[in-house]
């Protein structure tokens, strides 16, 4: 009986490390070689607005007159965009989302032990890759991708975390905030050279980063006033700083606009689980290298929940060749350069398996690595 009792335990005990070997290691690698398109690209920065907690049916749904609630918005879908869906990923949480988005993987799940706040593993992002990334928002976001980063080139603008009111009567004030900052600074730059020659340099950043919606989304929920004006403000101000960009860089058509979301938000403002409202964000790409919108006649969807949107699933490590306005050429260049990055993966994360384990298990794996 006590050896049934011991055998028991053991069993126990190595299915309870299981667990944590299996979801709390952290999926990432390092040491690839990095791969690069050889071919020039057709921007030469980008502009990146994400709209924290923002669900995509009440930023697409007209209003109870027929009007779109962001008209602005609404003309890039209709004229010169590409639009649609996106779905992010349990937890629906704040960091989690801006992860996925700007590093491309979902969060490593060890980071729920501090609170989705810090780096738990370094991590590579799009910011790191850049000549330079100037951003603005909060705190709670902001420094992740600076932190870490290879090299000082990551510029972040914060307010105070104490702006950062759940019980203000309107949060809109955070967003306002963020395109005033942005604006200042694209004018500060006319007057220093220094800055100047940053910003008309290639493969640069500026990130928006919007929490206004998310803080009146849990304040008001997500279909009140607050939030539908809120929706209003954002697609006034990016109207403007859009205009300021162009008129900056005197429409040279090498800007890259995408706005977004990180995550949604359920009808009584809460976010962090699986429901449709949770991770259904909206998408919305224009500008530089990105494919412009086209009238057709007539659409079929097939898709009862969402009649009447256009879907667009974005799966990590694929590439959206539907999303991109260039030459057959290029678009073959950049899948290459994709499969080689992740064929990287595979050959570091493979070594890393066989140092840890008896090579004899994973012959298949050194015959393809060779």
């Amino acid at each position: 009986m006590l050896q049934f009792v011991a055998v028991g335990l053991a069993v126990h005990l190595v299915f309870f490390y299981s667990i944590f070997d299996i979801y709390f290691t952290s999926p990432l690698v390092h040491g690839m070689t990095p791969q690069r398109t050889p071919l020039s690209p057709p921007a030469k920065r980008l502009v990146l607005f994400v709209a924290d907690g923002l669900r995509a049916d009440v930023l697409y749904r007209l209003d109870e007159n027929g009007s779109p609630r962001a008209s602005y918005l609404r003309k890039v879908i209709e004229e010169k965009g590409s639009w649609g869906v996106s779905h992010t990923h349990v937890p629906t949480e704040s960091r989690p989302g801006h992860v996925a988005l700007i590093a491309g993987f979902y969060e490593d799940v060890s980071a729920v032990a501090k609170g989705w706040k810090d780096n738990p593993i370094e991590f590579d992002s799009v910011f790191n890759e850049s000549k330079y990334t100037w951003s603005w928002g909060s705190p709670d976001i902001l420094p992740m991708f600076a932190k870490g980063a290879s090299k000082d080139h990551i510029y972040t603008f914060m307010y105070p975390a104490e702006n950062e009111d759940f019980a203000a009567e309107d949060a809109s004030k955070l967003d306002t905030w963020v395109f005033d900052e942005a604006k200042k600074f694209l004018i500060s730059a006319k007057n220093n050279d220094t800055l100047l020659s940053q910003l008309l340099e290639e493969k640069i950043v500026f990130f928006l980063h919007l929490l206004g919606l998310d803080t009146n989304g849990h304040a008001h929920r997500p279909m009140s006033r607050e939030y539908i004006e809120n929706v209003k403000i954002v697609d006034a101000a990016i109207r403007e700083f859009v205009s300021l960009i162009e008129n900056f860089y005197e429409n040279d058509e090498k800007t890259a606009y995408v706005f977004t979301s990180d995550h949604g938000m359920t009808d009584w403002g809460t976010h962090g689980a699986g429901h449709p409202s949770e991770t259904m964000t909206p998408l919305v790409a224009w500008g530089a290298g990105v494919q412009q919108a086209q009238q057709v006649a007539r659409q079929n969807f097939p898709d009862n929940l969402l009649q009447g949107m256009l879907h667009m699933f974005l799966i990590i490590l694929v590439l959206p060749l539907e999303l991109l306005n260039n030459t057959d050429l290029f678009k073959a260049e950049s899948m290459y350069s994709n499969a080689l990055q992740i064929l990287e993966q595979y050959k570091v994360d493979g070594k890393i398996t066989l140092s840890k384990f008896f090579p004899f298990l994973f012959t298949s794996l050194i015959i393809m690595y060779i």
